[in-house]
């Protein structure tokens, strides 16, 4: 586990002030848009999230393909790294549109209710995720995420990045997956 300071490391006070109730362990940081379904998804009032484009794409459309990643790994947890949760201002309501299998590893998210929102937002994705690390403090932990802007140094190791259109489904980006998930739970513990 790198130390949560040094150069290009330095987080915002609110980012540490918290512990979250579930802390250690094996992690992989989700992100939703660009990984699950395209990047382009907007929430529109009345209806409620759908992807604008490119055409043919469905909202959540590699979501079982997650679930199949992570299957061989029942210790692997995850960790919201999504706006979806400010959006739908709650974990619970954010995951609910995983598949079960994937909802019950959800531990947590980089936001929560004691951050200051417009704060949190003006942050790059990998410094909230950082922050969470540092808070969280896991035995090893992945990110999956489509937007590689802004990382510290530090993180750069632990981002899987996706597709912005193909998400998941990226045939070089799932052989990464794979790989990184087998490699860490080998690395943690003798898991397959």
């Amino acid at each position: 586990m790198e130390a949560c300071t040094g150069e290009g490391a330095r987080l915002p006070a609110q980012t540490t002030d918290s512990l979250p109730r579930w802390r250690g362990g094996l992690v992989l940081y989700l992100d939703f848009d660009g990984v699950l379904h395209p990047e382009n998804v907007w929430c529109r009032p009345g209806a409620g999230p759908s992807v604008v484009s490119p055409p043919g794409h469905a909202l959540f459309e590699h979501a079982a393909l997650l679930a199949r990643c992570v299957e061989p790994y029942p210790a692997l947890r995850i960790v919201l790294s999504t706006g979806w949760v400010r959006v739908f201002r709650s974990v619970r309501k954010a995951a609910r549109h995983l598949p079960p299998d994937v909802r019950r590893r959800v531990v947590g998210a980089t936001f929560h209710g004691r951050m200051d929102p417009r704060r949190f937002q003006s942050l790059p994705r990998g410094v909230q995720v950082w922050g969470d690390v540092c808070r969280r403090q896991p035995a090893a932990w992945l990110a999956l995420d489509d937007d590689d802007t802004g990382w510290p140094a530090v993180c750069r190791d632990h981002l899987v990045r996706t597709d912005p259109v193909l998400g998941l489904s990226a045939p070089a980006v799932l052989v990464e997956l794979q790989a990184r998930l087998a490699a860490m739970h080998r690395l943690e513990g003798g898991w397959p």
